[in-house]
């Protein structure tokens, strides 16, 4: 694999290409064109992303205002920041100053609490505990292939929209023991506190929460909504204990002592319920995107779950057999990894592949371009599900394809977005076909999640 590119190399810096000198400064734009990349990054971020990791190599250094930002675009680097060295690296920009939307939830907080919460929170999605929730994804699934067949021959339907409910729907059973459809909006207010998150990343935190403009103010709103939500999800379980005790939930009450922390649970349940929903219904919008594109997967995909789930409900075994539709979901997100950069802030000065990292620097890990790095992927641009078939991944690397992350951060929830991202594509795509829009231009939003800016109409039609 090369590393011929400008700024290739490893993490001790040897290379296939140049190497840096050790401690030298990494290439990139010039401050003087730092209010111009500015202007980029506000209107097109993975356009920027992808021409400076085109242009400048493995390691670039991006002067954006007052902040200089340090772009690592290789699998060796990824794995030092993200892994080995995880210690030194703290969540970093946009991610600190989203904390005045999202409080101290697993998302953006560090040290001893971050610690303490993912104690809390691991059981949960432990395999043993996420395999029995597949009577509950199959019901969301069924749920949703008959809130669609009222759609056929009746116009266009928001798939991004209903997959957002679907998978708030799979939330609320799988990890609170409770049915989020009774409370109305919720939707709309995750969407609310994603985007004020979105603006004080993007504005690093510079606008006071006390100006009166109408996006904090519907922000406002849907935080004392959400706030309302989770209190009453808190009494509810005080007055009701589950059985198990094994759900978000509970363990939160339980590990806050005799009612649990109504602030602490607020900043968890928002930050697992807009983290956990967003993802998924994000990789599910493009992953029906990309089989109407391409209808010889669509009809591959279709095969293989008419012939594991037949007309039945999935057992574990039959989730296990979805090789195909598992991996046509694994290149739906390399394409569009749901998480598409992963800040962080260096404690201490480092070396990366040969170049100085000051302490204090922001270093981003894109996994957007990471897997589309043109030294790991063949053809990275196309959309190839069989590149995930058995043994063809056996001599990438393993931090060339990091849809969840790695490292001491890596997602909690994976397990449970791959579980419910197979069970509802094979559902949906053995009894129906969902058509784009003719004229419709579809183009990715870089929010906390890659999702499809203003929604994805399409169609609903029977297999034939």
């Amino acid at each position: 694999m090369s590393g011929g590119r400008a700024g290739g190399g490893t993490v001790s810096g040897t290379a296939a290409g140049p190497v840096a000198g050790a401690g030298t400064v990494p290439p990139g734009p010039r401050r003087r064109e730092a209010l111009g990349l500015l202007r980029r990054m506000a209107r097109n971020r993975l356009e920027v992303m992808t021409s400076v990791a085109a242009r400048y190599g493995d390691v670039s250094r991006l002067p954006l205002g007052p902040r200089t930002l340090y772009f690592v675009n290789h699998p060796d680097h990824a794995k030092h920041v993200l892994a080995d060295n995880a210690a030194n690296y703290h969540k970093g920009i946009g991610l600190v100053h989203a904390r005045r939307a999202l409080g101290d939830g697993l998302l953006t907080s560090e040290g001893e609490l971050w610690k303490r919460q993912r104690r809390t929170i691991a059981p949960v999605f432990q395999a043993k505990r996420i395999n029995r929730q597949l009577g509950a994804v199959s019901e969301e699934a069924e749920r949703l292939v008959a809130r669609l067949r009222a759609h056929s021959g009746h116009g266009a339907v928001d798939v991004r929209k209903m997959m957002t409910e679907l998978t708030l729907g799979v939330l609320g059973r799988t990890l609170l023991d409770a049915d989020l459809g009774a409370f109305g909006s919720i939707g709309s207010d995750f969407e609310a506190v994603q985007d004020q998150a979105m603006f004080e990343m993007m504005s690093l935190g510079s606008v006071p929460a006390w100006v009166p403009l109408p996006q904090q103010l519907r922000f406002r709103r849907a935080r004392a909504n959400l706030e309302r939500i989770v209190a009453q999800l808190r009494a509810e379980r005080l007055a009701h204990p589950t059985a198990e005790g094994d759900d978000v939930v509970s363990r939160l009450i339980g590990a806050g002592g005799e009612g649990g922390d109504p602030a602490g649970m607020r900043d968890e349940l928002v930050t697992l319920l807009l983290a956990g929903h967003e993802t998924t219904a994000s990789t599910l919008s493009w992953a029906f995107l990309m089989l109407d594109r391409h209808p010889e997967v669509r009809e591959q995909l279709h095969e293989e779950a008419a012939s594991v789930l037949g007309a039945g409900t999935p057992s574990l075994q039959d989730m296990h057999r979805l090789t195909y539709t598992t991996q046509v979901v694994e290149e739906v997100m390399r394409l569009y990894p749901p998480v598409w950069v992963l800040p962080r802030c260096a404690q201490a000065q480092d070396e990366i592949g040969g170049y100085r990292v000051p302490a204090g620097a922001d270093v981003l890990v894109c996994p957007y371009t990471l897997h589309r790095h043109p030294d790991f992927w063949d053809r990275p641009e196309v959309f190839d599900p069989q590149r995930f078939a058995p043994g063809r991944s056996a001599e990438r690397s393993r931090y060339a394809y990091i849809p969840f992350g790695a490292g001491p951060r890596f997602c909690v929830g994976s397990n449970l977005g791959l579980m419910e991202a197979t069970i509802v594509l094979a559902t949906v795509m053995r009894d129906l076909r969902l058509v784009s829009v003719p004229g419709h231009r579809v183009s990715p939003e870089p929010m906390l999640t890659l999702r499809i800016r203003g929604g994805l109409p399409m169609t609903v039609h029977p297999q034939r």
